[in-house]
């Protein structure tokens, strides 16, 4: 049985996935929020029937550097705009040997090695946002809208990781050989530039987040491997943009036969409870 509430999936697309023609039904708006800008402007249409909302992340002409996304105002335009899911997309390397390029893995956990980023809309630039914000992170991604895409990934046959660590670093430069080598010893599955702060805002906001992360290279740690470039990252991540469509194209769908009060407000209760 669907939801009383209605259901608006917001995808927001990383490097490589951010084409609007995932959308049927297609209509281009602009906004701003408490935070400012968005990256871009949003892409309003429907996957299967189903009410979606396209962002990408770093703008349709990759115009803003990790560091400078406006993480706050990407999240809170979803919300404004009634989205209740967020299905991001994001590049990654591999950190272990068992995770290989071409792989999708459905990030459980992060580590968060960013420096600069502002986490929260509680930080007194919002009027209406007052108090402080604690937000728990001992659950960051839904772990039901995981459910759902690790079916679907399984249906589409391909191969896949049903959880994994996370590690965010702040870039735009990547690791070290030394650095990649840490991170590995953390016991970290991927790395990337994205996941923090927008998990932690889309929790901060109640909606339920999930991400596919497409995985490009092993970053810098192995010798018998050419360490990650920009060129590899980007060419790899295009060439399996293809999957998350499809993977999108799948679950969406299935996201919408569900009912999910329960886990919609269990989420803006743990949101509203966390505000001192």
């Amino acid at each position: 049985m669907s939801s009383i509430k209605p259901i608006k999936v917001g995808i927001i697309g990383g490097s490589g996935l951010d084409n609007p023609d995932i959308l049927d039904d297609r209509k281009e708006k602009t906004v701003t929020t408490p935070f400012g800008d968005p990256s871009d402007s949003l892409i309003i249409g429907t996957i299967n029937g189903v009410n979606c909302v396209l962002l990408p992340r770093h703008g349709r002409n990759h115009s803003y550097t990790p560091s400078l996304i406006n993480f706050r105002a990407n999240i809170w335009a979803l919300k404004q705009e009634g989205c209740t899911h967020v299905v991001a997309t994001t590049a990654c390397g591999s950190l272990q040997e068992n995770i290989h390029p071409g792989e999708i893995v459905l990030i459980d956990d992060f580590l968060d090695r960013t420096t600069k980023r502002v986490q929260t809309f509680y930080d007194g630039t919002s009027p209406d946002h007052t108090g402080v914000c604690h937000v728990p992170m001992s659950e960051p991604f839904c772990p039901r809208l995981r459910s759902i895409l690790a079916s679907s990934i399984k249906a589409l046959s391909y191969p896949f990781h049903e959880r994994g660590t996370m590690i965010t670093i702040e870039g735009p430069r990547f690791s070290t050989r030394a650095e990649s080598r840490v991170w590995r010893q953390w016991r970290g599955d991927v790395i990337n530039m994205s996941t923090v702060p927008e998990v932690v805002l889309a929790k901060e906001a109640g909606l339920l987040y999930a991400s596919l992360a497409l995985v490009t290279d092993y970053d810098s740690w192995r010798d018998d491997h050419e360490a990650v470039h920009v060129e590899m990252a980007v060419k790899t991540f295009k060439e399996n943009s293809s999957k998350a469509v499809k993977v999108l194209q799948n679950a969406i769908p299935k996201i919408a036969e569900e009912n999910w009060d329960e886990t919609i407000q269990k989420s803006l209760d743990i949101a509203r409870m966390s505000i001192m």
